[in-house]
């Protein structure tokens, strides 16, 4: 059976994976205090260019959105989030839970954009029964998008504009980070965002890690008690070395973009034989997700034999279905399902 279900169907990284192995055995402090943990932030801070940065390690992703945005939020705020975006979607309404409303805006190829977010700020406060009403007071972007698509830096910018603009902060969900710092279309960089964005994070689960995110607050600016804020939203591990042993080494010698990398070109190569085969696309990306329309039953036939992610009806006949690849995925790979099509 061919897997292109997901970038997160494999354990770690065989690097990440000798470090954990390497270290098992040394004592170390608990919640993430241990000078592995220390020395991941370290790398990051590096890397992002934002020497003030504070730097968190959660244990995956939906605990690190839910605890980043009841965080910043306040107790009567909403978090604006493009319709397709991932608290909106599937995170079983863990923002709610939290009490905070998603505010669900159209999107744009899985993109907001700063039109749509200004002019949804301003239509908000020009209504006179807004104190009736959660007020938007945050902006969640996905880089990249639930569809793959990427924000260029003018689209990030403009974004950032307008939240400082009406004081909120933007938060950048960053689960598949690295392929969109990989991609060979961005002309954003992680100093780019860290220095657009009040909060990111960078996602370890999709790329390289067994577990675990690294939240960034890159001006030192994370709220009041937010450790314990993390602890009180179950996303804090004991074994805190376990998320800080593995950002070590994926900042190690630019492990998490060779591993970016890698998933980019095997993604484009995958673009070249779903061409060869003459198959549709619903949206051909620049990372490492690409979506095309199948026949219902060439779908059924298909999920015999390769693993790929439903997505979305598309008239009663066809439907579309994501490919994904990984730091993972081989040539193997790519040579099997290019026989098997």
């Amino acid at each position: 059976m061919l897997n292109f279900s997901s970038d997160y169907t494999n354990g770690a990284h065989p690097d990440v994976l000798r470090h954990l192995v390497a270290t098992n055995d040394e004592v170390l402090t608990t919640y993430g205090s241990d000078l592995y943990t220390a020395s991941a932030a370290e790398k990051i801070r590096r890397t992002c260019g934002a020497p003030a940065a504070e730097i968190y390690f959660l244990s995956g992703g939906t605990q690190t959105n839910l605890t980043v945005i009841a965080g910043l939020l306040g107790a009567c705020a909403g978090v604006i989030a493009a319709d397709t975006g991932h608290i909106a979607l599937h995170e079983a309404g863990a923002i709610e839970y939290t009490g905070h409303k998603v505010l669900t805006l159209p999107h744009s190829q899985g993109k907001l954009t700063a039109e749509a977010v200004e002019a949804t700020i301003g239509a908000f406060y020009a209504d006179s029964n807004y104190p009736h009403m959660p007020y938007p007071g945050m902006v969640y972007l996905s880089h990249p998008t639930e569809y793959g698509t990427l924000y260029s830096k003018a689209e990030l910018e403009a974004i950032a504009a307008v939240c400082r603009c009406y004081a909120i902060p933007l938060f950048l969900d960053g689960a598949r980070l690295g392929y969109g710092l990989a991609s060979r279309e961005t002309d954003l960089t992680l100093q780019d965002i860290a220095e657009l964005c009040d909060v990111f994070y960078i996602g370890g689960t999709k790329v390289g890690a067994l577990c675990g995110e690294a939240v960034v607050f890159p001006r030192g600016n994370s709220p009041r008690h937010f450790f314990t804020i993390i602890k009180q939203h179950g996303a804090l591990l004991a074994k805190g070395r376990l998320v800080g042993v593995q950002f070590d080494a994926l900042f190690t010698d630019d492990l998490y973009l060779r591993i970016s990398r890698h998933a980019i070109d095997i993604a484009e190569k995958l673009k070249v034989i779903l061409h060869e085969k003459g198959y549709r696309f619903f949206m051909e990306t620049p990372t490492n997700q690409q979506f095309v329309i199948l026949e219902n039953a060439h779908y059924t036939a298909l999920a015999k034999k390769v693993a790929v992610s439903y997505w979305e009806p598309y008239d009663a006949h066809h439907t579309v279905v994501r490919f994904a690849t990984s730091w993972s995925t081989t040539e193997a790979d790519l040579d099997a399902l290019r026989g098997l099509l």
